[in-house]
């Protein structure tokens, strides 16, 4: 008898064996891809390690996988663009906890990279993660994909710089104790989490055609901002050790959020209105797109 764990929508495996699959998939591409914390310089090497390699849901390298299924993409491309994202994504986690930016001493359920090691060594570890995405990106693959790989490293390098996600984190840090509408909220988050999100579905779909990477923009735009709104209720909801943070953290720290602008409630029916959306977008491809559907759900039922 079929498995329904393990079999599901006319034989394709189900959502959790699919994630958990491409979860192992990609920490083994990043075990491979990171140099070995026996090469000098060892310390910064294992602190590179120690940041990229420590858990996480791996959400960017699952949409990447996804959209690159919807379109049919060359797996070798879809490797490289998860293993990419899924480094400067660790980058970014290292920078936004050090002191002078949001000074957390927890993540992903361990010490921050800057706690464990020091301040110098986070700082370059969030330097180095950075190039080694470029590079592994910009690694021959196909000759006739050249064309193609240099567009996907000009869709990473904007998500990643000032009118993407860093310009994000500026914007994120200037606005703290001052009173932000929805609008001004939204567009921020645009840039500081939902870039890179949009990027990592843009890259997947990279081989796609004029209306799949139009659907999929609006998917990952949509499905961007429902992943800040939950992370904003988890904040409030939930606590440190579920979360592998600090909880409370924005409250604390006077940072406007969905929840404080809207209040729970209305911050939940948001997230909704949000996945409904990016679901609608999707709408043209019917089963095909099952697995963003999921993902779409999977990051919604994180808190709710």
């Amino acid at each position: 008898m079929m498995n329904s764990l393990q079999l599901a929508n006319g034989g394709a495996l189900a959502f959790a064996d699919w994630a958990l699959a491409k979860q192992s998939r990609i920490q083994q591409l990043l075990d491979l891809t990171l140099p070995s914390a026996d090469l000098a310089p060892q310390t910064l090497h294992s602190a590179m390690r120690y940041s990229a390699l420590g858990g996480g849901k791996r959400v960017r390298a699952l949409l990447c996988y996804a959209a690159s299924e919807l379109c049919h993409g060359d797996e070798a491309m879809a490797d490289a663009a998860a293993c990419a994202v899924e480094l400067i994504h660790a980058y970014s986690l290292v920078h936004d906890d050090m002191p002078c930016m949001d000074d957390d001493d927890l993540r992903r359920g361990k010490p921050s990279c800057h706690k464990q090691y020091d301040d110098a060594t986070a700082l370059l570890v969030g330097d180095a993660l950075q190039s080694l995405a470029f590079d592994v990106l910009s690694r021959p693959l196909n000759a006739h994909q050249a064309t193609l790989q240099v567009n996907i490293l000009q869709v990473l390098a904007r998500a990643s710089g000032s009118l993407g996600m860093a310009g994000g984190q500026a914007i994120d840090l200037a606005a703290v104790g001052k009173p932000l509408t929805q609008a001004e909220l939204e567009s921020m988050h645009q840039l500081k989490t939902g870039a890179l999100i949009q990027a990592a579905v843009l890259l997947g779909a990279a081989s796609g055609s004029a209306l799949e990477l139009a659907a999929v923009r609006t998917f990952a735009t949509n499905i961007g901002l429902a992943f800040q709104v939950v992370d904003d209720i988890l904040d409030v909801e939930s606590d440190t050790q579920i979360l592998g943070k600090t909880a409370g953290k924005d409250a604390n720290s006077n940072k406007p959020t969905y929840v404080t602008i809207l209040g729970l409630a209305l911050a939940k029916q948001h997230a909704q209105h949000l996945h409904a959306n990016a679901i609608n977008a999707l709408s043209p491809f019917g089963n095909t797109a099952l697995r963003l559907k999921e993902l779409a759900d999977f990051i919604m039922q994180r808190s709710f």
